[in-house]
């Protein structure tokens, strides 16, 4: 299986969620709050399909790619995972770079907050990458699901009724 930005962000968020998803239990399809964050996505700038392209490489796929100035835009609702939104976006340039695609800098946007954050990617970072990638796998192969995390950083997961529900540990 190929890691995609979903797993490289659920592993910096949750290694449980991670695990879970990457193991068949999705959530999303169910989640009022990732179709929100869809909705956003899709009208927070309507033009941007016309002049930026979507690419699907090596497990990612980067909805919108400006190729002439190599700009990754990614689309956020909140910036409480800030950090793993940031290396989701790094994992994104990381994989573009292994295809060729030398220099591409990433916008993490956040329409609701009127704020943008550009993210580069540095040597340390490719680093830390190559480390976290053989985590990820460790995680996802693991023969048991990982234990849940502190239960108020889970209110707005799509996974929280699944983790939460009484029935305990997997």
């Amino acid at each position: 299986m190929q890691t995609t930005g979903t797993h490289f962000n659920y592993y910096l968020i949750c290694h449980r969620k991670l695990w879970l998803f990457a193991n068949g239990i999705n959530m999303e399809s169910t989640s009022d709050l990732v179709y929100e964050g869809k909705l956003l996505h899709e009208t927070s700038y309507p033009r941007r399909s016309e002049k930026y392209q979507e690419i699907a490489i090596d497990g990612i796929k980067i909805d919108y790619f400006d190729a002439k100035n190599k700009v990754v835009h990614e689309i956020k609702k909140s910036d409480k995972h800030e950090e793993a939104h940031e290396w989701q976006v790094k994992y994104y340039l990381y994989v573009l770079e292994q295809n060729g695609v030398t220099g591409a800098t990433g916008l993490l946007e956040y329409p609701r907050l009127h704020k943008t954050d550009e993210v580069l990617l540095t040597i340390p970072d490719r680093e830390a990458i190559g480390e976290m990638l053989e985590k990820i796998e460790k995680v996802i192969h693991g023969d048991q699901c990982p234990g849940r995390i502190q239960k108020t950083k889970c209110k707005n997961c799509s996974y929280f009724d699944f983790c939460w529900s009484g029935e305990g540990d997997l």
